[in-house]
């Protein structure tokens, strides 16, 4: 087990030197989440009572925020509006990619934009707002200009296409030609019938649908999943077909085309749940371009990306993999129950949001305390148990040293963050820690929208941070009993007290 902990580690590690160009369709991804209480007395349908809205990148953006991810540099191009939702997506673009991110806005244009409405973890409706037009003119000519700039150093070219017009044969000819020139591989996530556009890319991924699209043969057994993709690679001059079958895994087809009969390798799927497969595609891709441009062999680099899809699938929305998560799956550390084990508890803090809208997907109810938690005694162990017994699942918020030296003084914390988030997590009433740089945990808060805040009953209401914040979403204050006569302060000073003791004897 160790030698492969430190084989995946190693392997993982690879990826932050990979350095990766993305050009492709641009768009804003929307999550709309509410409650549904009723039906409409208009009609049969659902009134959902709107709360909290995600945005993110999503489309060749969704690639980009996987490889920023997974540690590896990113460059991207590819054409937004001159709207609002456009100035959205390139700050959130240039957050992923930094001064690799080079939009390319269109006065002409409406920017991309899917919005997903969401009630108790299930997708009601989505709403698409596209301009499906090729791009022409000065735009198509900045954006094939900015892939010149963009190539050189990278170590993989992708082409993400979501038939949004941006990928017209001029912009694939620059890219393949700048891939050839930088003599790194083109990887192409495919759209439409035609794949013969894509010619002289050295791999496609096309799902089970777009196989059977582009070759008009049937995909349902894997024999047939070979015979199309072969057919396809030769029909379309590509160099491989890595086919994605959701549940049934990946199939690779690939070797020297005028050899005879070619090389296909399979993957079984490593999907342990499925919530959303939203973005799935995106997270092979990223995987698998990061593991080429880091110098990774292909079919190694396919089971990294098979890992991390069947990884974000039991996410929520287009969601992304980190290199801590991609190494205990590849060497089969989560799985296990949240609550398990204590590594698995302590949580940044997109991966805590992430965690609490998969348990909200379940039904489940989150409740939400805080604290410095500096020396563990019987009060808090008394809070931490009536906290978990008003939900179903519990996070504790953390201060982290440095919001503690502000709160109690330059003596404290006397142990540092990370025991004091090791010490929470084994406990079984916990089954989540993040830390809080803040005097209050109200940012984190936000971010999580807790059903129920808990709080010692020492507080009065008005003075609980989060409380309003918590309630103007439908959530609850619960004031818990505390155990009299525990305080960390008065166990630090006992302490200090039996140490100056032992000293002067």
């Amino acid at each position: 087990m160790t030698d492969r902990m430190n084989h995946s580690e190693a392997l993982v590690a690879r990826l932050a030197g990979a350095v990766v160009l993305v050009v492709g369709d641009l768009i804003l991804d929307r999550f709309v989440d509410g409650r549904v209480d009723r039906l409409s007395s208009e009609a049969p349908i659902p009134v959902l009572v709107e709360g909290a809205e995600r945005r993110m990148p999503g489309g060749a953006g969704n690639v980009a925020r996987n490889l920023a991810a997974l540690g590896a540099t990113v460059r991207i191009t590819g054409v937004v509006g001159e709207d609002a939702d456009g100035e959205v997506l390139k700050k959130a673009l240039h957050e992923a990619a930094g001064d690799g991110a080079r939009p390319v806005s269109d006065a002409a244009r409406t920017t991309t934009g899917k919005t997903r409405f969401v009630a108790g973890g299930q997708q009601l409706l989505r709403v698409d707002r596209e301009d499906k037009r090729p791009i022409a003119g000065p735009v198509q000519a900045s954006l094939i200009a900015a892939i010149g700039d963009l190539a050189p150093g990278a170590g993989a070219v992708v082409l993400s296409d979501y038939g949004n017009g941006v990928l017209t044969p001029a912009v694939i000819a620059a890219a393949r030609e700048a891939a050839r020139a930088a003599g790194v591989p083109l990887v192409v996530d495919p759209k439409g019938r035609d794949f013969t556009r894509y010619g002289g890319a050295d791999l496609v991924t096309p799902n089970r649908a777009q196989l059977h699209d582009a070759s008009g043969m049937a995909t349902d057994s894997q024999a047939e999943v070979v015979a199309a993709a072969t057919a396809l690679r030769e029909a379309a001059g590509v160099g491989a077909v890595l086919a994605t079958l959701g549940g049934d895994g990946m199939v690779l087809v690939a070797g020297d085309r005028s050899s005879g009969a070619p090389h296909v390798s399979a993957w079984p799927a490593e999907a342990r749940e499925v919530f959303d497969v939203s973005g799935a595609g995106d997270t092979v891709v990223a995987a698998l371009a990061a593991g080429l441009a880091a110098g990774v062999e292909l079919e190694t680099a396919i089971g990294l990306a098979n890992t991390a899809a069947g990884l974000v699938v039991a996410k929520v929305g287009t969601a992304v993999v980190r290199p801590d998560e991609l190494i205990a799956g590849l060497t089969g550390g989560p799985g296990r129950p949240a609550g398990a084990a204590s590594a698995d508890k302590v949580l940044a803090a997109d991966a805590l949001v992430e965690r609490v809208e998969r348990w909200r997907r379940q039904g489940l109810r989150v409740a939400f305390t805080n604290g410095c938690f500096d020396l563990i005694h019987p009060g808090h162990v008394s809070v931490l148990a009536q906290a978990r017994a008003a939900a179903d699942r519990l996070i504790v918020g953390l201060n982290t040293d440095a919001s503690v030296r502000r709160l109690k003084g330059a003596g404290r914390p006397l142990q540092e963050e990370g025991a004091r988030a090791q010490v929470l997590a084994a406990f079984a009433d916990v089954d989540a820690v993040g830390l809080f740089d803040e005097d209050t945990p109200v940012a984190l808060i936000e971010r999580l929208r807790p059903d129920v805040l808990v709080k010692g009953a020492d507080y009065r209401p008005e003075d609980v941070p989060g409380r309003e914040e918590v309630e103007s979403w439908g959530g609850r204050l619960l004031l818990v009993a505390i155990e009299p006569g525990f305080s960390t302060t008065g166990l630090a000073r006992k302490a200090s007290g039996l140490t100056r003791t032992e000293t002067s004897a």
